[in-house]
């Protein structure tokens, strides 16, 4: 009798765990559901490193030379 008790408490218990995470999946959207892509950024290249960044970010040298800092624009120039 005592085992039947414990067995309906656990399945009470895990089914409002799995409606509290239901509920909470609803709110937040579909889980794995991927967001709308953004505008896409130009990349360049690292003229030291060869690393790929966003253009934005990127440090221009002389002569039109792309560096990803301020650190390899003075190793590229240097």
């Amino acid at each position: 009798m005592k085992f039947l008790v414990l067995l309906l408490v656990l399945v009470v218990a895990w089914l409002i765990w799995r409606h509290g995470r239901l509920t909470q999946r609803n709110e937040q959207g579909r889980p794995g559901a991927k967001a709308a892509p953004g505008v896409p950024l130009e990349m360049v290249r690292c003229t030291v490193c060869g690393v790929h960044l966003p253009r934005a970010d990127a440090t221009e040298g002389t002569a039109g030379r792309l560096y990803c800092g301020a650190d390899h624009r003075r190793q590229g120039e240097g």
